[in-house]
């Protein structure tokens, strides 16, 4: 059910396999929308070699409603057994325009990066630490589930926690099924919060199944009549949801990250692809942080907890979770930018991009700095990550690196999404306005 059982098979031996009846055949849009369709399992093998069609306009890829239909091939290696429903297979696909690898899809611009990584000998690895809320829906809007869940700070509480058992236990049970090797979960620092970890992987594995993840936990919430959301940040005075990426860096077997790390736990390559995404964190930010949203959670006001837990400054640090990027341990770094909103492919792909520029130039990312900056960031001369959505789409758009790996069709239907966004946005009149001025 995983793709290390995949290898070398086809769908249909798949299918026989595991007695599958269906496959979801799934891709994902600009946006970070799933699309699928159903396809029964002795249609299969046509869908795998001619791809299933899809209305190019239907979904946010940048083409018209005169354009030709994408072909969805869909990826054997990404074979997932859905663990709810049996005789259900999804599979990851890869999008085709007109007979050839369509360049603005997500996931094949996240291919991209990779091939022009395993040319120079490198594969990318990466985890995830995906966050998200269970909520229920009330007359006046969405509350936190638990009505007991209550505390100022919450983080790691066990009633808290415990409550949710049956869901959280369902969810750790099916993806040890699946072979992601869970390895611990926990409530997190806002009420209604929790966040569960598995086994990093190939970045590609990782992004297909941080996917899923999603799709799993929204599924296997609204079997419990709740609503599981991912929302950067559902509610001003609590900790917004971060999706916050391990990063190394491989030759074969071995962690080039690691090899011959100093004490403050990277070597010299670690060092200089931690530089390439230091140079490039204000570009890299409109793809971490992809929605209006996002920019109540970068930078916020004091939570009552008494921390945000998210970066404001281009900074990194060791174990210090104030800093954008933070080394944990030998071997790996962490980038805290990324928050529950993004398109993981698109993320992978503008980190191991601004990585290996790092790399080539040897980028010095300076000294490391041990403070507190929540508390001291100001007395730094630290470069601000952009404040709001409209920032980082500039920033975006003057990073070269990041416009040429994302590509002219897939940067210009992202602008045009996400400027309507921000224009939709500021077009509305908010309660708050209307509080604070009716009396002008």
């Amino acid at each position: 059910m995983v793709a290390t059982l995949t290898q070398g098979k086809t769908l249909a031996e798949l299918a026989q396999e595991h007695s599958l009846n269906f496959f979801l055949v799934s891709y994902t849009d600009l946006l970070g929308g799933t699309r699928a369709k159903l396809v029964p399992a002795a249609k299969i093998s046509s869908v795998e070699r001619n791809g299933a069609f899809f209305a190019s306009f239907a979904s946010n890829l940048g083409l018209g409603p005169d354009a030709a239909e994408i072909a969805v091939i869909p990826d054997p290696e990404s074979l997932i057994v859905l663990p709810w429903q049996p005789n259900v297979g999804w599979v990851a696909s890869d999008v085709y325009f007109n007979g050839a690898p369509f360049p603005a899809a997500p996931r094949m611009i996240l291919n991209r990066v990779l091939t022009q990584a395993a040319e120079l000998g490198y594969s990318y690895k990466a985890g995830v630490e995906a966050e998200f809320f269970l909520l229920r829906q009330t007359e006046t809007g969405y509350a936190i589930a638990d009505a007991h869940d209550t505390a100022t700070r919450p983080c790691y509480d066990q009633l808290n926690l415990m409550r949710q058992f049956d869901l959280i236990s369902k969810l750790v049970t099916y993806m040890e099924e699946l072979g992601w090797e869970p390895y611990q979960c926990d409530h997190e620092d806002a009420n209604g919060q929790f966040e569960i970890n598995w086994t990093y992987d190939d970045a590609r594995v990782t992004a297909d199944r941080h996917v899923f993840f999603k799709y799993m936990v929204k599924t296997l919430a609204e079997q419990q009549g709740l609503t599981a959301t991912f929302m950067p940040k559902p509610f001003s005075h609590l900790t917004g949801n971060g999706a916050h990426i391990h990063n190394s860096l491989w030759q074969g077997d071995n962690n080039l990250f690691a090899d011959g790390a100093d004490d403050g736990g990277l070597s010299a390559v670690g060092y200089h692809f931690l530089g390439g995404v230091l140079a490039h964190g204000r570009g890299l930010t409109a793809l971490c942080g992809p929605t209006i949203n996002s920019y109540r959670r970068l930078g916020a006001a004091m939570t009552e907890s008494g921390s945000t837990w998210s970066p404001q400054y281009i900074s990194y640090g060791g174990n210090n979770r104030t800093h954008m990027l933070r080394i944990p341990e030998a071997g790996r770094f962490e980038c805290r930018l990324v928050d529950g909103a993004a398109n993981l492919y698109l993320v992978l792909a503008g980190l191991l991009a601004a990585g290996l520029e790092g790399i080539a130039t040897q980028a010095n990312p300076g000294q490391r700095i041990d403070e507190n900056l929540f508390v001291r960031g100001s007395e730094f001369d630290l470069q601000r990550l952009p404040s709001n959505l409209l920032e980082a789409l500039e920033a975006l758009k003057n990073d070269s690196l990041l416009m040429d790996v994302i590509g002219e069709l897939a940067t210009k239907t992202y602008f045009e999404f996400k400027y309507s966004e921000w224009d939709a946005f500021h077009a509305g009149i908010t309660p708050w306005e209307m509080k604070q001025y009716v009396n002008c």
